[in-house]
C-alpha cells in the first residue's frame, strides 16, 4: 500500500483537529487514513476535463416553505391564562441551578 501520509502528518491534522491521540494509536490511524486513501484511487481512472461540478444532485429545486407572513399573536393575558404560576406578567418556574425557589 501507498503511503499517503506519514505520521507526522497524522499528528499534525490531529493538533490541527484538536484530536488527543496517544502514541500508540498514531501508527493505526496513519494506516486507516492512507486505506481511505487508497480506496479512492479508482476514481482517478475518470476523464473529468470539462466536467462541471454537481452542487445537488436534483437540479431546480424551489423553496417548499410557505411565504412568512406576519399573523396576530397571543396577548399577553392569553398567553399567561393556562400557566400554572404567573407573578407580575411573568411564567413562574422552578429554580434549576440549585438556588431553590421559583424564578
Amino acid at each position: 500500500m501507498t503511503q499517503h501520509v506519514s505520521e507526522h502528518d497524522v499528528r499534525a491534522i490531529a493538533e490541527y483537529a484538536r484530536i488527543r491521540l496517544a502514541d500508540d494509536e498514531v501508527p493505526q490511524m496513519t494506516g486507516d487514513l492512507n486505506a481511505i486513501i487508497e480506496s479512492l484511487a479508482p476514481l482517478l481512472q475518470y476523464q473529468l476535463e470539462g466536467v462541471e461540478p454537481t452542487f445537488h444532485p436534483i437540479g431546480g429545486l424551489a423553496n417548499v416553505m410557505r411565504p412568512d407572513v406576519e399573523e396576530a399573536g397571543f396577548t399577553q393575558q392569553q398567553a399567561l391564562a393556562n400557566a400554572p404560576t404567573a407573578s407580575e406578567g411573568c411564567f413562574v418556574v422552578p429554580s434549576i441551578l440549585g438556588e431553590g425557589g421559583d424564578r
